[in-house]
């Protein structure tokens, strides 16, 4: 793409937002901002499943990057799965007239959103459950980025990215994806998440309220209350976990995400969506 183009198209995802963005040169973005942006498939997955991964409609992508739930879905414990998330309760096969499947599951598995009650009393107290998130902040448009592979997501690492002020969305793809650690059959806290220090700098220095990320936990392991700590201090601040970020680009996407609309919950699972 020209770099021309990459403040027209800066300017477009800032004015879908409701917010303004100062004047820039293509050289002071990340690199991944002009991308066009695109997805691909594994060779191993079946012939069936790019229809249920990616669907096209004249043009427009729809690119699914929520996990599925199954029984070996990583679990938030070293070496721990989630186990069977849905139980047949009534069966056909066993002579009733339906089939009738329930859930059993935590609201912090697979991919899906913190609300602000997870780690602060106050806002849990306050009733700022999964029913009141924003969805003005959960759908628009989003930025796909590319963090450094040989660090946490710290204060130095945000700095590098050079996100503009105005964008209100990122997704952070990290060293989690090139591991797969969302497909192994066993949870591993040595996954890559952001640090108190990053955490404070996001708040600090970007208008970001949405922040997604490709791991069960938006904060890395030795910073698990403290990144989300600074995280909760604002109620505006939305972490999406769990993301299947997997041969996506970097770049400029429509991102709608819609949790289950569970009063009095700190958390839900979720479905989003990047559409191209």
């Amino acid at each position: 793409m020209p770099a021309a183009q990459l403040p027209f198209l800066l300017a477009l995802l800032l004015v879908a937002s409701r917010e303004a963005l100062p004047a820039a040169s293509a050289g002071d973005a990340h690199p991944g901002y002009a991308d066009e942006g695109s997805c691909g498939l594994d060779g191993g997955l079946s012939a069936a499943a790019p229809r249920r991964l990616e669907e096209s409609d004249g043009g427009r992508r729809i690119l699914d990057i929520t996990h599925a739930y199954r029984p070996d879905l990583p679990a938030f414990a070293p070496g721990a799965v989630t186990g069977p998330v849905v139980r047949l309760k009534e069966s056909m096969e066993n002579g009733s007239a339906y089939n009738l499947s329930e859930l059993k599951m935590e609201c912090h598995m697979g991919t899906h959103v913190d609300a602000p009650g997870h780690i602060n009393q106050g806002h849990f107290a306050a009733g700022l459950d999964v029913d009141t998130l924003d969805l003005e902040v959960l759908n628009g448009p989003a930025l796909l980025v590319d963090v450094p592979r040989d660090t946490n997501i710290t204060a130095q690492a945000m700095a590098s990215l050079n996100i503009p002020k105005g964008v209100s969305r990122v997704l952070f793809r990290t060293l989690n994806t090139d591991r797969k650690l969302m497909w192994k059959k066993e949870g591993d806290l040595s996954y890559v998440g952001f640090t108190e220090d990053g955490a404070q700098w996001l708040v600090d220095n970007t208008d970001i309220k949405l922040v997604g990320v490709d791991y069960l936990s938006v904060a890395a392991f030795d910073h698990l209350i403290s990144a989300h700590v600074v995280f909760f201090k604002n109620p505006d601040i939305i972490p999406v976990e769990g993301l299947k970020l997997d041969d996506v680009k970097a770049g400029i996407y429509m991102l709608h995400c819609l949790p289950l609309r569970l009063v009095g919950a700190e958390g839900s699972p979720i479905r989003c969506i990047l559409i191209k």
